[in-house]
């Protein structure tokens, strides 16, 4: 896979729609670099002016262009102050949204078997690293070459041959800087793996809070913790030595050169070898100015080396995906859902689901029982295409599973879950999912999923609470089941969903959708109430991933099979 490519549409997304501020940003660099050079120019005016050299400005004149130099300065830092953080603000939000809206061409089986805190660092860490090596480090490297050269070309205008000593000298801060520079990218990398990691575990620790208080599992969740946290300090730790060392001895070498020019330009002075004190005193500060240039460029360009090998690590992890391939389909089923010698193991050798076959009609309401562990979820998850790597057929009209593009199987079938994830939004926000419906649509769907009286109660506008805090596990429920009915697909899956709900409000609820009309409903449930079983027009039995029994509730009675002693130690 080439790297450079894959990562090129998002290195765009910085420029894209962003160019007049990256050009204002550029411009007020390139002015800036100029005005750094011109004041030192200045200095050496000054110098020989004090000094009774010849072929100086006069003093007014030496004013009028200070005046000037800091009219520009006031300029240019006002064009930056107003381009650069909006360009930032801008390359950064662009970024994030083309990231993230790949991330959601993933699917679910992808997704499903990907760790989230590693998308959480990528978003955030090392969204933070790439803006400051990668963003602003770029203005950085521009500005500092182009002083350092400036710097460079003024000196041979000055003295070639004090230039070509400084030119030798800039060597080794050069070559030491470069013999450090190229661990620094394979330990930013570090960071960010560590930086995953922690994140991981840190996320683990607070979705688990419950669990680890009810166990009293405190002092070893800490311990684990902590574990994490020192192995991520440790790694940025690691990448801040290389910093701080490759900027000593950048520092201690451009010292070192930078005199060695002052005094080669004071013993050529004192010597009657045309050069000035003013000239002495420049050389100084233009050596500085490269040698600053040397000592920082491979730590800019490493630090810039570094961010893009985060944006490449971003764009691969976001490449591993289950494309998009195959056609749509009419959000209508005709004939039904037909299942053909369907397996599917999660762990190789370990079969979830054998050999299942049958023909959902369309239109028609099915139940699946069985003990927990038997593959009613599975099988469901599998109708949601969560999963691809099964063996048969799932066919939706004739139309295998694995041909249909996702987002058109989401127009005709939906899931109710077992586990429901709410936003902290308001109600009605998560009910229509942020979009839009029409009013009697909303309405008759919280009518339908029992929660009219909870919104006359508390209304609509009600915040629920990050991940449902604000409502109770039923109200969670009632909102799935909610989100559902609205969509109004053709077909209906449901996965336990009035578990959570007390006995009164769950009949309802259910009777409620089996009621509804022309809906292909394929209820999992653990409830073997008489009165709903009696209204499904295909019960299915399943045990250890097998259909053991189907029929119509009284037929599988009149069998006095598996079906019969579950209803039977039900009641």
């Amino acid at each position: 896979m080439n790297k450079r490519k894959l990562r090129k549409p998002f290195i765009q997304q910085f420029y894209r729609h962003n160019k007049l501020n990256f050009s204002l940003s550029m411009l007020a660099t390139a002015v800036m670099a100029f005005v750094n050079l011109v004041i030192s120019w200045m200095l050496q005016q000054v110098m020989d002016l004090i000094a009774g050299a010849e072929n100086v400005l006069p003093l007014p004149q030496l004013l009028w262009v200070f005046a000037g130099v800091i009219g520009m300065v006031v300029l240019v830092g006002a064009v930056r102050a107003w381009a650069m953080p909006r360009f930032y603000a801008r390359a950064m939000r662009q970024y994030k949204d083309y990231a993230f809206e790949q991330l959601l061409r993933k699917n679910i089986s992808t997704f499903s078997r990907e760790n989230t805190s590693t998308y959480l660092s990528a978003f955030s860490n090392d969204a933070t690293s790439i803006e400051a090596n990668y963003l602003e480090g770029l203005f950085t490297l521009i500005m500092e070459g182009l002083i350092g050269l400036g710097a460079f070309l003024l000196m041979f205008w000055y003295s070639p041959l004090l230039a070509a000593i400084a030119l030798g000298l800039s060597l080794a801060p050069l070559l030491t800087s470069l013999l450090t520079g190229k661990k620094l990218v394979a330990a930013e990398k570090e960071v960010s793996r560590k930086n995953d990691s922690f994140l991981s575990m840190l996320k683990d620790s607070l979705v688990g809070f419950s669990v680890v208080k009810s166990f009293q599992a405190e002092k070893d969740i800490l311990r684990l913790f902590s574990k994490s946290n020192e192995k991520a300090q440790a790694a940025k730790a690691y990448s801040n030595r290389l910093k701080q060392i490759l900027h000593t001895i950048g520092s201690a070498s451009g010292l070192l050169a930078q005199f060695g020019v002052f005094f080669a330009a004071a013993f050529m002075a004192v010597t009657g070898r045309n050069v000035t004190p003013g000239m002495a005193w420049v050389f100084l500060q233009l050596s500085g100015l490269a040698f600053n240039f040397l000592e920082e460029a491979p730590s800019l360009i490493s630090g810039r080396a570094a961010a893009l090998g985060l944006v490449e690590k971003q764009a691969l992890l976001l490449a591993e995906n289950v494309r998009e391939e195959g056609g749509g389909i009419p959000k209508v089923l005709n004939d039904g859902i037909k299942l053909c010698d369907l397996s599917f193991s999660y762990t190789a050798g370990e079969e979830v689901l054998h050999k299942i076959n049958y023909q959902f009609e369309a239109g028609k309401r099915y139940a699946l029982v069985g003990a927990s562990g038997s593959g009613k979820s599975t099988l469901l998850n599998l109708l949601m295409a969560a999963h691809s790597e099964y063996e048969g057929e799932i066919l939706f009209d004739q139309r295998e599973l694995r041909s249909i593009r996702t987002d058109s199987l989401y127009e005709l079938v939906s899931l109710i879950e077992q586990n429901v994830f709410v936003f902290n939004s308001t109600l009605r926000n998560n009910i229509t999912m942020f979009q839009d419906f029409p009013e009697d649509q909303i309405q008759r769907a919280v009518k339908l999923s029992g929660l009219a009286d909870f919104v006359k109660r508390k209304g609509e506008a009600c915040l629920c609470g990050e991940n449902g805090a604000g409502l109770s596990g039923g109200e969670r429920q009632r909102v799935s089941i909610a989100r559902c009915l609205l969509r109004e697909t053709p077909v209906l899956l449901v996965d336990e969903a009035t578990s959570a709900l007390d006995k009164e409000t769950a009949y309802r609820i259910t009777a409620s959708i089996l009621d509804l009309e022309g809906l292909t409903r394929i209820i999992v449930t653990h409830s073997l109430d008489e009165t709903l079983l009696r209204k499904y027009d295909g019960i299915l039995v399943l045990r250890h991933g097998r259909i053991v029994e189907t029929g119509r509730f009284e037929q599988l009675m009149e069998k006095k099979g598996l079906f019969y002693s579950l209803f039977t130690v039900a009641q």
